[in-house]
This record gives C-alpha cells, sequence and structure tokens, in this order.
C-alpha cells in the first residue's frame, strides 16, 4: 500500500508540472496568434547558423527578437548583457571626461572633493619632470584644475599648442564603444542587422585604433611636420584598409576570429616605428619615458585581452559555466577599456610636456 501511495505521489507531481508545461505553452500560443511576441532565450544548437558563434556558451542567446524587444534587453538578463554593459560603461567614462574638458574651473567638487583632481597637470608635473625646474614652473596650475581638451594654451607668449588631437582620440574610443554595445544589443534582430552590426564593431574598432594615434604622434613631432604628417598618414590609410577589408561579409565569420585579431594587433602595434623615432629624437626628455611606459602598460592589457577574445577562455575550460558572466568577450571588453584609459593619461603627459617645451 506505502509503494502504491508513493507511486501515485511520483505520478501527481508529474502530471502537475505536465500540465504547468501545457499551460505555458498555451500562453504563448496563444501569445504568437495574438501577434505578441514571446521573449525567449535558445540554447546554441537552436540558433541559426549565421548566430552560431562560440560554441562553448550553450545558453541564453536571443534570437531574432524585434528591434523594440532587442533594444529594451539592455535592462535584462542574458549572455550578451555584459558584454553590452562593459562598453557602455566605458562610453560613459569618456563622456564624462569630455564634457569636464569643457568646464573652464573646477565646478564638479562636492564636499571639498573634485574629480578634476585626477586629470590635473598639476599633480602630473612632479612625476613628468622632477628635474627640470623651468619646465615645471611653465606648467604649474591652480590646484584641482582640469586639464581642456578643447582650448589652447600660449606658449611664450607667442604660439599656440591645439588640443584638438586629444578631442580626436576621445572622440574615436567613445565610437568604438558605443558601436560595440549597440553591436551586442542589437545584432540578435536579424540576419541582415547581425551582418550589418558586426562590420560596424569592426570599423569602430579601426576608428580607435587610428584616432588613437593622432595624440601621442601630433605632440611628439610638433616640431618635425613632415614626420608628423608620414606617421599620420600612414595610420589613417592602414585604418581604411582595414575597414574596407572587414567590410567583406565572409571574414566577419567565426572561423576569420584569428585574422581579425591579428590584423588589430598589427595595427596597434605599427606604433613602435613612431615610438622608437620619438624617442631617438627626444632623448632625455623623462614625460617621453613617462608616456612610453603608459603606452606600454596600454599595449600589455590590449595584447591580453586579444589573448582571451581568441582563446575562448574561460569557457573553453567549462562550457555552459560562463554563458551570462565572466566569458572571453566580457573580458577582452574590460581589458579594452583599460587600454583605453591608459592612452588617455599617456596623452595627458605628452600634451602637457608639448605645451611646457620651448618653441621650435
Amino acid at each position: 500500500m506505502e509503494e502504491v501511495r508513493m507511486g501515485g505521489g511520483a505520478n501527481n507531481i508529474f502530471r502537475r508540472k505536465s500540465k504547468k508545461v501545457k499551460n505555458s505553452w498555451k500562453k504563448e500560443e496563444m501569445k504568437k496568434k495574438e501577434g505578441l511576441f514571446v521573449k525567449r532565450l535558445l540554447k546554441y544548437e537552436a540558433l541559426p547558423d549565421y548566430m552560431k558563434d562560440n560554441e562553448f556558451i550553450l545558453d541564453h542567446y536571443r534570437c531574432e527578437w524585434p528591434l523594440k524587444h532587442a533594444f529594451l534587453s539592455v535592462f535584462s538578463l542574458h549572455n550578451e548583457t555584459l558584454n553590452v554593459w562593459t562598453h557602455l560603461g566605458g562610453f560613459m567614462v569618456f563622456f564624462i571626461l569630455t564634457v569636464l574638458s569643457f568646464m573652464e574651473t573646477t565646478t564638479s567638487e562636492f564636499q571639498g572633493f573634485s574629480f578634476g583632481f585626477f586629470f590635473s597637470r598639476s599633480h602630473l608635473a612632479p612625476l613628468m619632470m622632477p628635474n627640470n625646474s623651468a619646465l615645471s614652473q611653465d606648467l604649474k596650475v591652480t590646484h584641482g584644475q582640469q586639464v581642456l581638451i578643447f582650448d589652447t594654451k600660449r606658449v611664450s607668449g607667442k604660439e599656440e599648442i591645439p588640443r584638438w588631437p586629444c578631442f580626436v582620440f576621445v572622440v574615436g574610443a567613445m565610437g568604438c564603444l558605443v558601436c560595440s554595445s549597440l553591436s551586442h544589443l542589437l545584432a540578435c534582430h536579424s540576419r541582415r542587422f547581425n551582418l550589418f552590426f558586426w562590420r560596424l564593431d569592426y570599423a569602430g574598432i579601426s576608428l580607435m585604433i587610428v584616432s588613437s594615434f593622432v595624440p601621442p604622434i601630433y605632440y611628439a613631432f610638433y616640431c618635425h611636420p613632415n614626420f608628423r604628417s608620414l606617421y599620420l598618414t600612414s595610420i589613417t590609410v592602414l585604418g581604411i584598409f582595414a575597414i574596407i577589408t572587414l567590410l567583406a561579409p565572409g571574414l566577419s565569420t567565426a572561423r576569420f576570429r584569428y585574422f581579425r585579431a591579428s590584423l588589430f594587433l598589427a595595427m596597434g602595434f605599427s606604433g613602435v616605428i613612431p615610438a622608437t623615432h620619438a624617442v631617438v629624437l627626444h632623448w632625455g626628455h623623462k614625460p617621453i619615458f613617462i608616456s612610453l611606459a603608459y603606452e606600454l602598460v596600454m599595449a600589455v592589457f590590449y595584447a591580453t585581452g586579444v589573448g582571451f577574445y581568441v582563446s575562448r577562455i574561460p569557457e573553453r575550460w567549462k562550457p555552459g559555466a560562463f554563458d551570462i558572466a565572466g566569458h572571453s568577450h566580457q573580458i577582452f571588453h574590460v581589458f579594452v577599456v583599460a587600454g583605453a584609459l591608459t592612452h588617455y593619461a599617456a596623452t595627458l603627459v605628452i600634451m602637457d610636456w608639448r605645451m611646457g617645451s620651448p618653441m621650435c
């Protein structure tokens, strides 16, 4: 009798679960008949071929969602949520820096604390030129004064050093980060959107790489316009070539992951040539070496991020465990933002050095 009761209890549980599944299925069918969209996250094997990119991420995929729902999914949890927010957060950081650059005086103080403190030339100056009192004196500014990208500074009362090259990098970085966020958010809408947005993503990466060359080359070769034009033209042509190459539909597929990574790394490391030239040209100027040290840290960040991107670690080690958080692309995004901010610091150092240097 006891066994019969136990068997009957198990059957009841099974019936209740079956009923719930049937009711859920019926609700979805009714919504479909009424023309309402049913939000469902799919497993990897249920995806169409054009959406299959990483076989180690097994679940929580949005597939062919309407544009409105895909856009609003920025606030829901799926395997692209952190991919969107890691770069959207980076975009917000650079946007804040851009807003601060418009301020002529520190207006972000709150109870004695100024955000501008961290971007002040007064704090960089002792580090940049500890043994050159004359140049250090030129760089002294009011405590807490922010670095303004959009104004100009008169050197020795005769010449103005433009700040627009720094602005070019900030805009390029923001463009890359927002393109990446939009791609991860909206590429699930359709095959056409998938192809378009991943191309946009690669174009954004190329844009940031090219724009990152502008400030250091401009300021390092400010008094050597021929070399400045040569290096800036070369990296621009290389960037255009990269964008045109990556517009080919076939190169957007997972099969060419290594090729894309190699192309971006080649673009980045092409900066070794102008960097070496700048060191030789300005040997003995400590800010050049400090800026170069920042750039080396940036290179480590980018190379490490690409390593995660290509190897698909850690999800390769335990498929399905990192679907929502912790997979390689999210880690790659974090390293990209870290590298961009490090390059921003290098740009401030070399820009201030040029402003404190004698005229050409």
